[in-house]
């Protein structure tokens, strides 16, 4: 099976450095770039059309959650996960409303990164533990359907 093609946005070289570090972990994860602010986010997400996206919510130019729509159009098989520090609820509501499939807080990533990005790469949602999904008043989540070979 063919690594997962990750684009890594943050726009702290130290917390890109480790969350590389944290995905060099396992052979199934492949940063193939990274990208420091949003527009470049949506230039990079076209140009490299990786399989998962790790965005930040605050990041120069254009804040995560106004960059997420527009990857998603450059970008429409690239499933997005937030990593970030923000764990109020309507952060995470807000990067759902904009086109993420998980939510990953910062502090939480050494013990849960791998299995969020393989989460969301299963087309499946991902929210951090530490993140009172009571709170959340999401929508249930619908179930992946395979494509139709009509």
């Amino acid at each position: 099976m063919p690594a997962i093609r990750i684009l890594l946005v943050d726009d702290h070289q130290l917390i890109r450095r480790n969350l590389c570090n944290l995905l060099a972990t396992d052979p199934e994860f492949n940063v193939i770039s990274q990208a420091s602010s949003g527009f470049e986010a949506v230039r990079k997400a076209q140009e490299c059309q990786p399989d998962v996206i790790l965005l930040d919510v605050s990041i120069p130019d254009l804040n995560g959650l106004h960059a997420a729509p527009l990857i998603k159009r450059t970008a429409p098989d690239a499933e997005i996960l937030f990593v970030t520090q923000y764990d109020n609820p309507f952060f995470v509501r807000q990067a759902f409303a904009a086109g993420a499939r998980g939510f990953l807080i910062k502090s939480d990533a050494g013990a849960e990164l791998l299995t969020a990005v393989r989460t969301v790469h299963l087309k499946k949602r991902f929210i951090s533990r530490s993140i009172n999904k009571a709170a959340l008043n999401l929508a249930p989540e619908q179930p992946v359907l395979p494509a139709s070979s009509d």
